[in-house]
């Protein structure tokens, strides 16, 4: 994974002075969709298709993405499929968007917090939890909450390279852990 990092960040880098030279709000939003499309097996088993030539999965992609995309954002996005493919780089397009929205976020002051919850939690519960979380980390964060039953209870958050797990499950691991050792 150290070996996508290094590989996504001029790609990245280069993005992110484009899009701030353009409009990094909607940037951001067609990268996460081109993440999405990117994150899906079926997506996933044709970039790493030994029999299909590069030119042919650029063609795939374009022809997929082109009518959702904004106009003037068509060529650009052309070129960096055009170019990722060329070089054999798709399958590291989540590690681009990954360090994309680090530099972002350094921009704008803020910082992704992932929290996942054993259950459904109140807009009150996120919105305390967040405002905690901020000033424990000193930043502006910006949350995606999801929902994970193993936990059994409590929360995992996830802040930069940064994990807080109060998670039942880990919990229950750690003490097991101890009582074999």
């Amino acid at each position: 994974m150290a070996e996508f990092a290094t590989i996504a960040r001029p790609y990245a880098e280069a993005l992110f002075h484009l899009a701030s030279s353009q409009d990094i709000v909607e940037w951001d939003t067609i990268l996460s969709e081109l993440e999405n499309f990117f994150l899906h097996p079926d997506i996933k088993n044709l970039v790493n298709s030994p029999g299909i030539s590069a030119q042919k999965v650029s063609g795939i992609f374009l022809s997929l993405l082109g009518p959702s995309l904004p106009e003037l954002m068509q060529n650009e996005v052309r070129n960096l499929i055009t170019i990722l493919t060329k070089n054999g780089r798709l399958i590291i397009f989540p590690e681009i968007y990954r360090q994309f929205q680090i530099l972002k976020n350094i921009q704008q002051g803020t910082t992704n917090a992932k929290i996942t919850s054993a259950f459904e939690m109140s807009e009150s519960q996120v919105n305390e939890l967040v405002i905690n979380l901020e000033r424990k980390f000193n930043r502006k964060l910006n949350p995606t909450i999801t929902v994970d039953h193993s936990l059994i209870g409590g929360v995992r958050i996830v802040v930069n390279d940064e994990v807080l797990d109060a998670s039942i499950s880990t919990s229950l691991r750690e003490m097991c852990d101890a009582l074999v050792v």
